[in-house]
Parts: C-alpha cells; structure tokens; sequence
C-alpha cells in the first residue's frame, strides 16, 4: 500500500528519544519506554503512514524531499539526558533554513520540546523563531487545590484543551497529561492556536503546552513536553489519538493526493480505434428509441454503416483485452444479429453471458465495455454505451475481501465513456443491459473514482457551509482523491456482501416486491451501518482505512444523501436524515451557535447503537406478518424523523385500509412521507448548486473547480 505520508524523525542531532527499542533500552535501561519513541512510530505505520529515521548528514533539502512530516524530538547535550545521534543538538544555520523552506513550501513541522529548556544545550527557540514561537523554560506545577494533578503527581499537569467536545485537530481528545513540562510563548506568531494551556490553578497558570499554526503552505505542531508521546505514556488517557491527529495535521498542509495509477497510462483512450468506435456509438445513439430499437424514421443504411464500424473497431481493440477475448469474439455476432432482426429491440443476453469481469479483479486492468443499457441515477434508455475502464483492486483491497467474501464485487474507475455517463451513475450492472429474458448474474461494478470525487467536493462545500472543523484524518479524505477511493471500494466491497447476511425477515432487495420506500431505506442503511461496525472492529486490528471508512459513511450518509436528488420516495435520503437524527438525539452531534460539531468519542458508540436497533427490528421482522413489520418500521423511523403531518401510516393500524390488497397500502404511502427537517431544508439549498456541479464527475476532476462553497461567511440559518 501507497503510505499516505512519509515522517522523518531527527535521530542525527542528540535526541534523548530514539526509535529503535532496543537503543533505548541502552540509553535508560531501568526504563526504556522513557527513552523510546518505538510505540508512536507504529502507530502512525498503523494507520498508513511511512516513518523513517533521519540518521546520517545535516538536515538538508536533499533530506527532506520528500518528506511530509519532520519531527524533531527532545534534543539535548550529553550532560543533561542520555542521548542519541551523532551531532550536537544544534541546528546549523543551513538546517534552519532547511526546514524553514520545507514548511513554507508545505511541508509539517512537529517539535518536541521539554521542560527547563535552558538546561539542554539545544537551540530550538532559533529554529521555532521564524514561526513566531519560544519556548520558556521553565517546570510547571499544578497546585493541590486544583484537581488537575495527574497520579497526585505536582509536576504531571492534566491542562485544558481549547474545544470540548474536541473538533479538528483536537477530534477525539478530552483527556491529556504533560508530564514535567515547559510552556510556550507565541506572543510572535500570528493565527496560531493553543490546543491546551496550563489550567487556572498552576503555576504558571493559562500558558500554553501545545500549538498548530500555519507558516506558508506548511504547518507546524509545537509540544511543550516530550514525555506524553513516549513509549511509556502514550498509551495513558488519550496521548494515542492526540498524537496521530497531530502528525496528520501537520502533514496536510501541502497534501496533494494523486488519482491512483493507471489513469494517465493507458494508451487505449487515445487510440484511432477507440476514438472511432466511440464516434460510431455516440451517433448510433441518436437514432435510437428509449427501448433500443431504431426510430422509425432514422437513417436504416447509415445505422448499418455504424454498426459495421463498430464491430471492426472492436475487432481490432480486442487483442488488447485478453481477459475479455471470449465476450469481444461473442459481441460482434449480437451485433450482427441486431441488424439482421431489423434493428428491433436489442438482445445482448450471449455477449453479456461471456462478460466476466470479475475473473481477472487484477489492479489497472482494463476493459472495453459496450452494450445497449441504461445508466442507473443517469439515462433511461436502453441505448448503446461503450466505456473503457480499469479495475481498481489494490493489493490490501484483496486481503479485505479475502475476509469479507465478495467474490461478485468489482471496484473499478472511468478512462473514457460514451454520453451515458455524463450523469450521476457510478455503477455498471448486468441487469442494465437489454437482453431476451432475465439471467443469473455474476458481477457488479462500481466506480469507486465517481463516487469518491462526488464525496469529496460534497463534503469540503457541506463542512464550510457548516462551519464543520473536520478531523485530521476527514481532511485528508476530502483532500486526497487516491485515499477517498480507496475508501470507496472498501466501503462497497463490504456493504455489498452484507445484503445477503443477518437476521432478513424477507428478501432483502425489497425494492422490487413494492414494499413501502422506508424499508429500502433501512435495508441500505442497515448495510452501511454494518460496514461502519465492521470498520470500528478493524481500526481496532489497525487497519489503515478503517477509521476513513466511518468517517466517509457519517458524512457522506449526513450530508449528501438527505439533500440529493427530488423528494419522491427518497429511500437513500431517509437513510441519511435518521442517521443524522440518532447522532444529533442521542447527543454525539450538536447543532449550535450556526456551527456543527461531533463529539468524535461517542460517535462510534452511537452509531453503532442505531446498527444494533435496526438488526433488532429485523430479527423481531421474522415473527411478524409483512404488514406488520412495515408499520413497525414506520413507527422506528418515526421516533427520529417527524412524518409528514398528512401521514395517513402515521395513525397506525387504525388509519390504513387494511381489509383490502397491498397495494392500497403501498398507494397511502405519500411522495414525501418523511420530509426534511428545517436543517437539511436550508442545507439543501446551500449545497444544491455544488451536488449539481457532481454530473458527470470523475476520479480525474478537480475537486476545487471554481467555487461551489461560495463566500467564507457563508451562514446557515437552521
């Protein structure tokens, strides 16, 4: 896996902090995780990110290529710790420069400082001086009155943090300890922020212990004590979270996240033969009905021209695609077929039957897809669609499915495509193609690039419109489109396999028995939520994209669904409105003062609830007649999103016209059973022009064209 950034740790200048466990153990033998930074290493490798230690030569540009985050731990003379590295901790006047560059040009800073800071020997204050920031040497005390002592210990100060709940840099962090700490001054910087300060009753009292601040692209991380991030305390209170938000802030700065690979290399887009059998389609297109079939005064020799272009194009596309050689010798004869039957209804059922894609899942396969098929969420009609794309199955996305078994799934990314796709669809379905009769399928594609460039632009609009301080972590995912799809397919793979798992009462692809639309809502829902489960479980083990994929099924189930699309029996916008209305009733999510905030440590928790409320309405579902379980899910529903006050399901069994055939219930079922909320009314209107903006949309869009946010005192009245 691609780290998502790369850290170096300074252990050339005499750091009383090593890396390597066992110099550590050499360093303080009676208590090595006093001298170990091991522990804090692995957890930011745990979460995808590369650290390395800088062991030889001066800190140069040459060294800090490439480097996201530089960190520079307690650096001290031999007569005041035991230390490591072998040049004084002294940072030349080049080095300054160094790193000084490096964090203008965007590049993070994080240092480690301690307490009586005059004592060892290093020159810190000269290289934090560009930033505006000192550090006062001095040993802070918390007074026995205060409550804010640590262990009882006078010197272990427990400070007070600038957000409660935390938001941003702070998501996540209600508990912190300094542990023999200096403060800092930054009386000389200019829009920095104190993250934590002295409490009232220490001495001195309201200094801070911990700052961010922006300095040109860059960003710098400032602690006035190095001991909470060592391997004997990072574990304590909330030291872990606070250290990996810290260091992925500071990495941000600069973050330029690529779209994943073999977008740019492919040589098929740009091929004589994929330009005119593009060409080809995108006219025969023209002449076709919403069925398929040639209009009855379309131009029958020229459609015939047209089809004979494309099957020769294909033809001499097809020794590219080796994988697909059975499906492009078959595609030639449906083809053929429907010129000969008089252009009528097409029927693609053999060419699709040999259309497997699924049995190459190879990273940056391509594929030439063409049948006549509508586009879900995009085009109608069954008219002809070719697409080039590429399979998206990183090595780690294997291993998740692995466990995950998903053997249908595929997560694939657009190259090029025919009109079809300037839409909102973001899948490719066999059951979209035109066929004879209904077959078994075996595979399910979805762009993974769409979906995740729509979050992105969605979710940076939605978190400016709401004065939403994202975490660390959340804006890493709406700046990095290769992170966003990673995110995606994994998401997918695992939503996907979950519709066919748990308690089902019925068949859970209700959409087509008609059923009332909230059931559709609670089975995708459900599906999600499952996903998120799964990923609290898996963050748990450490991996990477864990904690990403939660935070994407929040915001993008919050945000972008309730407020997407008309109000017609809106299944995925209702899904999205009772998640946000569980988070905002159960209090993990506030709406005050025109800002929203998450308390980010209940939010698992929470959500995870709502899983478990829904799994019980399903498995209660099985004893219940089908009518019974969709009142049943009405009334759910109805504890956290008003229905319609026209509701005829909302006066329950008394209301409904019982004695006759389901339809009738279906036909009570209003439009807009569950309309929005005065919050996703206006939210509706602050974003439409941005989801708008999201047609057509691609892995290789820019996700900061023009200016979908609008102004930055955008308000929201709600």
């Amino acid at each position: 896996m691609t780290p998502f950034a790369r850290v170096l740790v300074d252990q050339v200048h005499s750091s009383a902090w090593s890396l390597d466990a066992d110099r550590a153990a050499e360093m303080n033998p009676a208590n090595p995780g006093d001298a170990s930074l091991a522990r804090s290493a692995a957890l930011l490798r745990e979460r995808g990110t590369r650290v390395d230690a800088h062991t030889e030569g001066r800190l140069t540009p040459t060294a800090l290529e490439g480097v996201d985050v530089l960190v520079i731990p307690h650096l001290a003379a031999e007569a005041s710790e035991r230390v490591t590295g072998g040049l004084p901790p002294v940072l030349d006047q080049s080095e300054i420069d160094a790193v000084v560059d490096h964090v203008a040009a965007g590049g993070g800073l994080v240092v480690l400082a301690e307490c009586d800071q005059d004592t060892h020997g290093n020159n810190l204050d000269e290289l934090l001086a560009p930033f505006g920031v000192g550090i006062v040497s001095t040993l802070v005390h918390e007074s026995p009155d205060g409550g804010r002592r640590q262990h009882g210990n006078a010197t272990w100060v427990r400070p007070e943090t600038a957000q409660s709940p935390g938001q941003g840099v702070l998501a996540g962090i209600a508990d912190l300890c300094f542990y023999r700490s200096g403060t800092l001054d930054v009386s000389g910087a200019d829009g920095a922020d104190v993250l934590a300060r002295t409490s009232g009753t220490a001495h001195p009292s309201g200094a801070p212990l911990a700052v961010t601040l922006e300095h040109g692209r860059g960003r710098v991380v400032v602690l006035a004590d190095s001991d909470l991030v060592g391997d004997d305390s990072i574990g304590e209170l909330d030291h872990e979270e606070f250290w990996i938000n810290l260091v992925t802030w500071a990495g941000n700065g600069g973050f330029e996240g690529s779209a994943p690979g073999g977008l740019s290399a492919s040589t098929t887009v740009t091929s004589e033969a994929w330009l005119a059998l593009k060409a080809a389609v995108e006219e025969l297109r023209t002449m076709q009905a919403g069925d398929g079939s040639l209009t009855p005064g379309a131009d029958r020799e020229r459609a015939t021209g047209l089809v004979t272009q494309m099957i020769a194009r294909v033809e001499e596309l097809a020794p590219r695609f080796p994988h697909d050689a059975e499906y492009l010798a078959a595609l030639p004869t449906d083809l053929r077929r429907w010129v000969d039957d008089g252009f009528g209804v097409p029927d693609f059922l053999d060419s699709l039957m040999a259309f497997r894609p699924e049995q190459h899942r190879v990273d940056g396969a391509e594929h030439l897809v063409l049948f006549p098929m509508y586009t879900q969420n995009g085009n109608p009609d069954r008219v002809f669609e070719a697409l080039l794309i590429s399979v998206f199955w990183p090595d780690w996305l294997a291993d998740v499915e692995a466990t995950f078994d998903n053997p249908m799934f595929l997560s694939v990314q657009f190259l090029d495509h025919t009109p079809g796709y300037d839409t909102n669809s973001a899948v490719l379905f066999p059951e979209t193609v035109s066929v004879r009769e209904v077959p078994t399928f075996s595979w399910g594609a979805i762009f993974s690039d769409r979906e995740a460039a729509r979050f992105r632009r969605i979710t940076e609009a939605a978190a400016e419109t709401l004065s939403l301080d994202l975490p660390p972590e959340g804006e890493r995912l709406v700046a990095s489109q290769e992170m966003a799809q990673s995110v995606f397919a994994m998401w997918d793979l695992m939503h996907d396999r979950t519709h066919s798992h748990g308690d089902l009462p019925f068949d859970p692809f209700m959409i087509k028995q008609r059923m009332p639309y909230w059931m559709y809502a609670l089975e995708e829902l459900r599906c999600d939520l499952n996903t998120f489960r799964q990923c609290v479980d898996l963050a748990q083990e450490g991996h990477p994209f864990a904690r990403a994929v939660q935070l994407a099924v929040v915001f993008d189930r919050g945000f972008r669904f309730p407020v997407t699309g008309d109000r017609h029996r809106n299944y995925d916008g209702l899904g999205g409105q009772l998640l946000f209305a569980w988070l905002h009733k159960h209090d993990a999510l506030r709406w005050t003062d025109n800002r929203l905030s998450f308390d980010w440590r209940r939010v698992p928790e929470t959500v995870v609830a709502l899983s478990d409320a829904i799994e019980a309405l399903y498995r209660d579902g099985i004893d219940r007649s089908k009518v019974g379980h969709w009142l049943a899910a009405h009334e759910f529903i109805s504890e956290y999103v008003a229905p319609h006050p026209a509701s005829v399901w909302a006066k329950g069994a008394a209301g409904l016209p019982l004695d006759g055939p389901r339809k009738g219930l279906n036909d009570a079922v209003l439009p807009d059973e569950f309309p929005l909320n005065v919050f996703f009314e206006a939210l509706r209107k602050k974003l439409g022009p941005v989801i708008d903006s999201t047609r057509g949309i691609t892995g290789a869009s820019d996700v900061g064209e023009g200016d979908p946010v609008g102004a930055a005192d955008v308000r929201m009245s709600a």
